[in-house]
């Protein structure tokens, strides 16, 4: 739950770099990486950090979510790269001295790495039409499609993935999907695919049914973006209600 810090020549940096228009909306994401041994720990420090955020009334808010291999995700909406620098969590370092850097402490023993990054919700990718947008409430079971490419495919990557979205809509698809793009703190480029579902047979009730939907000439589509990817991961999860956080 460390924030990272950046300067401001960084900052610079990666708005050129980025090109996606600053309107659509980022993520600041920490992930920690948990041992399959100490999940339960980790769960229970997890709550005790919550409960002294609740206590404390933190001035940052966030959603949680964890995958089939035991990563937790605490996603926080940002408006900028100078937000990475803010500190919210000083007040309630400062009220709780020792027990602050001893839950944090606790939290160091459960994971042998973890990472902060940056993400942006990719609007013109993603299919979600707004009529059919608050029948998706929740539904916290995920999947993720982690779509990588090198810089040079990304123009044809992006191409492809304009095309999925157009056979989406012209079958009239029920199956939704958000699309996000690597920021600042990533390795490699990569769009994140995320499904939303009531649970995971719902999510392969949906899946199934999508298949029906578009047809066998979906594999020409979606061939557009695998002609230039340079792997694919999926996993499975679920947002987390109980371990998110937002101030009074």
């Amino acid at each position: 739950m460390k924030t990272i810090k950046s300067t401001l020549l960084l900052a610079c940096v990666l708005c050129l770099f980025i090109n996606y228009s600053h309107a659509q909306q980022m993520y600041q994401i920490h992930q920690d990486n948990v041992l399959p041994s100490k999940i339960m720990e980790y769960e229970a420090i997890a709550k005790k950090f919550n409960d002294a955020s609740k206590e404390h009334n933190v001035q940052a808010s966030w959603f949680t979510a964890t995958t089939n291999d035991m990563k937790y995700f605490y996603i926080t909406p940002i408006e900028n790269y100078a937000e990475l620098d803010e500190r919210p969590f000083a007040d309630m370092a400062e009220a709780m001295g020792e027990k602050f850097g001893q839950m944090f402490e606790e939290f160091d023993k459960c994971y042998n790495s973890h990472s902060t990054y940056t993400i942006t919700l990719v609007n013109d990718l993603s299919y979600m039409p707004e009529e059919d947008s608050a029948a998706l409430e929740g539904q916290n079971y995920r999947k993720w499609f982690y779509i990588y490419f090198t810089p040079s495919n990304a123009t044809k990557v992006r191409e492809g993935m304009k095309a999925i979205l157009e056979l989406y809509k012209t079958k009239g698809s029920k199956e939704y999907y958000r699309v996000y793009r690597n920021g600042f703190g990533t390795a490699e480029d990569y769009y994140l695919v995320s499904v939303s579902a009531k649970d995971e047979i719902d999510g392969a009730t949906k899946a199934k049914a999508n298949q029906e939907v578009l047809g066998p000439d979906r594999w020409d589509t979606f061939k557009k973006v695998m002609d230039y990817a340079t792997r694919f991961e999926e996993y499975s999860g679920e947002m987390r209600p109980d371990l998110a956080y937002s101030p009074k």
